[in-house]
């Protein structure tokens, strides 16, 4: 199976897709799966600009909205996870995964998926200490503080991950993981970016709770993007113990290293993208502890006895299927014609996908919970502003990315 790697996608589809396509004519060969790791930017419309985390500068439109509305279908099963720029209130309908167009799948905020034989996990989001132990309190429209805060990853999710006992192939996070420069040529990497010299050296680089997954999991291959820049590293487990290959890449610019064709050793295709049914038992188990204000979860709720769970999942899927639900949209697309077109109307609150599956598993909807205002957002209320808006002082530097600078 031969596997596109995608850095940061910035929402330049497109000229991917047109890569790729190139690269399969010049080399004579077929790719069967892009992957993507973070800033993705599924916007679908205005509206969703305003829950993009960016300096109104760098607010566009992009490609995606063509492949959502169906005016251009995907050329590849295309799987992604979030970063820190992302249409937060979109990818919040899918947290537990789901088709965000056609053809292109979202791994939710947390999430493990089955292409053939090959089974690949991720996070989303990005680690910031202040808000980790935290629920996943914000809620749509964002303000200043809160339009960050909603793609730190938390605890809740990084736990149900750690329960994973099955071997994964691939493993995605937008941020990289913590001290993962010791096992490449970081001197090489600081020659290229020195201002990184000072994190490396002081071992501040990354994800402490990548990392934590990074030494759990022991995936054949871990993918990053998020720094700009083209990395690698080979991670020993132990002495005589697994590897795993790790690659960060760059973002979708003419010129840099944002593409990279991986070949994975898998069963015959054709291949399409399934449910697992390890990572559904967890979240059925998880699901009752799901922290939705800012007080984190209770993890001596859950009863971690994997087997009757998994034997239940395997019966429900028995019956209907491992194929995710189809998708649907929940909200205007962008028309480029119509220029004072409101598309912020007809918003549905609930994205069908996310109801069936919940149904599947037997689930209750909790998303749309509303607890009272005090309980929102961890912030005094005198740092409450309307709008969004930019001051460097106030953004921690995990969250500004070279390429986006950062305006008062």
């Amino acid at each position: 199976m031969k596997i596109a790697v995608e850095g940061c996608m910035h929402g330049d589809l497109e000229n991917v897709y047109r890569t790729l396509q190139q690269l399969e004519k010049s080399h004579n060969t077929k790719i069967d799966l892009l992957i993507c790791c973070g800033d993705f930017q599924a916007v679908r419309n205005k509206h969703d600009l305003q829950s993009l985390n960016v300096p109104p500068r760098y607010r566009s439109m992009n490609s995606f909205w063509k492949y959502y509305s169906g005016a251009e279908v995907a050329p590849y099963p295309t799987i992604f996870i979030g970063g820190n720029h992302e249409a937060s209130n979109y990818l919040w309908e899918l947290y537990y995964g789901g088709w965000a167009a056609p053809n292109i799948y979202f791994l939710g905020a947390a999430g493990v998926v089955r292409f053939g034989n090959v089974r690949i996990g991720g996070l989303s989001g990005i680690y910031n200490a202040r808000h980790y132990r935290l629920g996943h309190f914000e809620r749509p429209p964002y303000d200043q503080n809160s339009i960050r805060s909603v793609y730190h990853v938390r605890e809740y999710d990084v736990r149900k991950l750690m329960q994973i006992k099955e071997p994964l192939d691939v493993f995605l996070s937008h941020d990289w993981p913590l001290c993962i420069t010791d096992y490449g040529d970081w001197r090489d990497l600081v020659r290229r970016k020195h201002f990184f010299r000072q994190e490396i050296e002081e071992k501040r680089l990354g994800s402490k709770p990548a990392a934590e997954l990074l030494e759990k999991l022991k995936p054949r291959y871990w993918f990053s993007a998020h720094l700009h820049c083209k990395f690698a590293a080979v991670v020993q487990h132990g002495e005589g113990g697994p590897l795993t290959k790790f690659l960060a890449l760059d973002k979708c610019i003419a010129g840099r290293d944002f593409l990279q064709i991986v070949e994975i050793e898998s069963d015959a295709g054709p291949y399409e993208i399934q449910y697992d049914e390890e990572w559904l038992a967890i979240t059925r188990m998880f699901n009752p502890i799901l922290p939705l204000t800012t007080k984190g979860a209770d993890f001596r709720g859950v009863n971690l006895e994997m087997e009757d769970c998994l034997e239940w999942v395997r019966s429900r899927l028995k019956e209907r299927g491992c194929k995710p639900f189809e998708f649907v949209q929940t909200a205007p697309c962008y028309d480029p014609s119509r220029s004072n077109f409101d598309d912020s109307f007809f918003v549905k609150s609930r994205n069908p996908q996310t109801e069936f599956f919940l149904q599947l598993l037997e689930l209750p909807y909790l998303l749309d919970s509303n607890p009272e205002a005090k309980d929102l957002s961890p912030y005094p209320s005198s740092s409450f502003q309307k709008g969004i808006g930019y001051d460097i002082k106030d953004i921690p530097s995990d969250d500004v990315d070279d390429d986006y600078d950062v305006e008062s």
